[in-house]
């Protein structure tokens, strides 16, 4: 009998790399995650060394193999999915010129204010359908151009521009495959979006990135190269499917068709709409991104909103206040009172991200009285999540239903998604039905599930959809007076923060 297959797929994050192991049925039989150092050199710097991210890739994925016992033979294919818009310039032998610069940095942040004021403003807006902000890649490449003599002198020869994905898959394939895929260019600042798979010219030379720098434009599923030269895995192994990591969620999540969206729950909270071939520029304050797709399928996309603090308020209960022990204690300490008490929450800790865009924002915490316990205040914490998120998709929502596409259902995943009472917050919110699957790790599953695809692993999108499974669904309990009474302590606190 032959040895069983798997997909390997690499998880490379902001704080560390995971890889995991997923069977034909999308189990995850094997995982190991691996953590990295951050590096903050100056105020609003943020960087990672190459080296650090190699290593944990190698000893994440060593790890994963030992913990599953099998050998790097049965490994049918490689799926990669990576912290997006985080930057490198490297050398053609892969070593890197500088440390990566992270998409959290802030550096790059007067050339942005530079371009705002620019008649180029609109155009890049136009053709992006992203913000000006340090956030997205090119930008980083323009500092890096501009503040390194090496990349400067060798930027028409010898300088390799890429996100995580595009070194991490040069470095697998021994220099041999220079890519990225259109999820990962697409939050580059130079791409438009009604023509993903090739660099645009105008905004090349707004920014100043010579073309020859820059990978070739691929699907999100198909072989790119093979290892090659490692000496943690056999040659030979095709690398198929590359996402960013919240496309790849969208993906892992079965949401292929418009109307259907996930969040996950991390240190921030993270939600796509799919909208299908259908572009749609946000009038509300949200991002229009491309959605992972296969080749043969017309270019898909998707609606983007971020909230930055999800688990991180969780955090602050814990670290800052000292309410609770473990962040999973939050959820037996909310669940103590029945309501909140009239206490409000306005997770605006690091400002307040999509539908408002507003930076100056500060946390709040309304409606405290005499009888206020921490009970409440964790109750209020989770509700805050839950009403942020909710903004985001009424957002999505208004800016879909100009095409008739309207919101089906929430998936949802990542740590937080485990908290039962926040879930049914989170459905009571958005007055409807929250879907928990019974693989959380979407991430990883999306990337595995796209070079499943590629290499006929798995056959097609309807055999994925029959494989995902729902492990706990959430619906509304709210009546439509409370509901609507919940919204307005909850829009007359956002105004106050």
């Amino acid at each position: 009998m032959a040895p069983s297959k798997y997909i390997l797929a690499i998880d490379q994050g902001t704080t560390g790399t995971t890889a995991l192991l997923i069977d034909k049925e999308l189990r995850v039989v094997a995982k190991h995650n691996v953590p990295f150092e951050q590096h903050f050199p100056e105020p609003g710097w943020v960087e990672h060394k190459a080296e650090d991210i190699w290593h944990s890739i190698e000893v994440a994925t060593t790890q994963a193999l030992q913990a599953a016992d099998i050998s790097g033979e049965q490994i049918e294919a490689i799926g990669i999915t990576n912290q997006r818009e985080t930057t490198t310039a490297f050398k053609p032998n892969g070593e890197a010129y500088a440390p990566f610069i992270v998409w959290q940095c802030k550096r790059s942040e007067p050339i942005c204010e530079t371009h705002r004021r620019s008649a180029d403003a609109q155009v890049i807006l136009d053709k992006t359908g992203l913000v000006i902000d340090p956030y997205f890649s090119a930008t980083k490449m323009q500092w890096l151009l501009q503040h390194n003599a090496d990349i400067q002198a060798q930027k028409d020869t010898a300088v390799r521009f890429g996100t995580i994905d595009t070194w991490i898959i040069y470095r697998l394939t021994n220099g041999a495959a220079y890519v990225t895929d259109v999820t990962n260019a697409s939050r580059t600042l130079l791409v438009d979006l009604e023509h993903p798979t090739q660099w645009n010219d105008d905004l090349l030379d707004i920014f100043g990135v010579p073309r020859q720098a820059l990978p070739d434009i691929k699907s999100s599923s198909e072989i790119y190269g093979h290892t090659s030269g490692l000496s943690f895995l056999p040659d030979g192994i095709p690398i198929a499917g590359i996402a960013g990591d919240q496309q790849a969620a969208l993906f892992g999540q079965a949401c292929f068709a418009p109307g259907q969206a996930k969040c996950t729950y991390g240190t921030g909270c993270f939600l796509l709409m799919h909208t299908g071939n259908r572009r749609i520029r946000s009038a509300h304050g949200l991002l229009t991104t491309i959605a992972a797709s296969c080749p043969g399928e017309p270019v898909q996309y998707a609606l983007e909103g971020a909230a930055f603090i999800g688990g991180a308020a969780v955090q602050w209960l814990r670290d800052g206040l000292g309410l609770i022990e473990h962040a999973a204690d939050i959820e037996s300490l909310a669940s103590k009172a029945s309501d909140t008490g009239d206490v409000v929450f306005v997770p605006a800790l690091s400002g307040l991200g999509a539908p408002h865009w507003r930076p100056e924002a500060k946390g709040l915490v309304a409606g405290i009285s005499r009888d206020t316990t921490k009970a409440h205040l964790a109750r209020a914490v989770l509700e805050g999540v839950a009403m942020q998120n909710a903004d985001i998709l009424q957002a999505m929502s208004a800016d879909a239903s100009g095409v008739d596409i309207k919101l089906q259902q929430l998936h949802v995943d990542g740590g937080a998604a485990a908290n039962d009472l926040l879930m049914q917050m989170q459905s009571d919110a958005l007055q409807a039905t929250c879907i928990r699957p019974e693989v959380i790790e979407t991430t990883g599953l999306g990337a595995a599930a796209l070079a499943a695809l590629a290499t006929g692993f798995i056959e097609n999108k309807r055999i994925l959809q029959s494989i995902w499974k729902v492990e706990r669904r959430f619906e509304p309990s709210l009546e439509p007076e409370a509901h609507a009474s919940w919204l307005h302590k909850w829009h007359r606190a956002v105004e106050r923060s």
